[in-house]
């Protein structure tokens, strides 16, 4: 757990009540998926990324979804509010899971979204299966991929399919990229796109399709530094000056990550 928390995007996470407040919603109450829209969402280009899922996925109502490294909750809630299907949100790190079990709540969504604090590694098979899951820049975190996909695989229901978006491996990467994968994203290991294709298969996996999407988020990264940088003040008015310069540092090094060509990005669709 030490681990993952060097990544400074999962410091401080109740930061995300400090920008409802600057948004004029209360740290209590009642709120709508819409007011936490632009707040929740940990991974690139927002819910547009989401409603890629549910169409590719075509997600209803009937379906039991597993969201894996649910975050605060965002994607979860918002497949749920959209579809009215039922989702399983596994979060590792318990102060985001506390926060987006919160949040849920004000939003009067835990009837159909149910808050797990727990590693898929050790998710219990016998527990409950799924049509679909889902996972938004987790797996990267994840050097066992075999474990990982022979449990993916296991909990799925037949016919079921497993959405991601992930980095990947598009050249070798140099010593000074591995060092901050490593530190600053506690990533220790990505395939390549052939490897990540194989490994899939190796464990049961058929029908992969897989999306580059390197140059989109290339650009969403480097908008999102620019963006920070140039709203720093406001951001100041917001966060304590600690919360500003370890969210502008992840930001800077993220986009460096891909200005060097070797860092890849994708969604990959692998159906039972």
């Amino acid at each position: 757990m030490k681990g993952i928390k060097n990544m400074k995007l999962y410091h401080q996470p109740q930061r995300i009540y400090e920008e409802l407040m600057f948004s004029d919603k209360k740290d209590d109450g009642k709120l709508k998926v819409e007011d936490l829209s632009s707040h929740d969402q940990y991974h690139y280009l927002g819910t547009a990324s989401v409603d890629d899922a549910i169409e590719s996925l075509n997600i209803e109502s009937e379906d039991r979804i597993l969201d894996i490294g649910s975050g605060i909750g965002g994607p979860a809630r918002y497949i749920a509010h959209k579809t009215g299907c039922q989702v399983i949100a596994l979060e590792l790190q318990y102060d985001l899971h506390k926060i987006a079990t919160n949040l849920t709540e004000r939003c009067e969504l835990s009837g159909q979204v149910e808050h797990r604090c727990g590693d898929i590694l050790t998710f219990p098979e016998e527990d409950i299966f799924f049509d679909y899951i889902v996972s938004w820049l987790c797996f990267l975190h994840i050097k066992d991929r075999n474990t990982l996909f022979r449990k993916c695989y296991n909990v799925l229901n037949p016919n079921g399919k497993m959405y991601i978006e992930d980095f990947y491996k598009v050249n070798e990467f140099k010593d000074k990229e591995m060092k901050v994968l490593s530190e600053d994203i506690y990533c220790d290991y990505l395939p390549s796109s052939s490897n990540y294709q194989k490994h899939l298969i190796e464990n049961g996996f058929s029908k992969i399709e897989f999306t580059d999407k390197t140059n989109s988020w290339k650009e969403f990264v480097r908008d999102r530094k620019d963006k920070f940088i140039q709203n720093r003040d406001q951001q100041m008015e917001i966060h304590n000056p600690e919360i500003v310069k370890e969210l502008e540092d992840f930001y800077k090094k993220m986009s460096w990550l891909y200005e060097g060509g070797n860092l890849g990005g994708a969604i990959i669709i692998a159906s039972k």
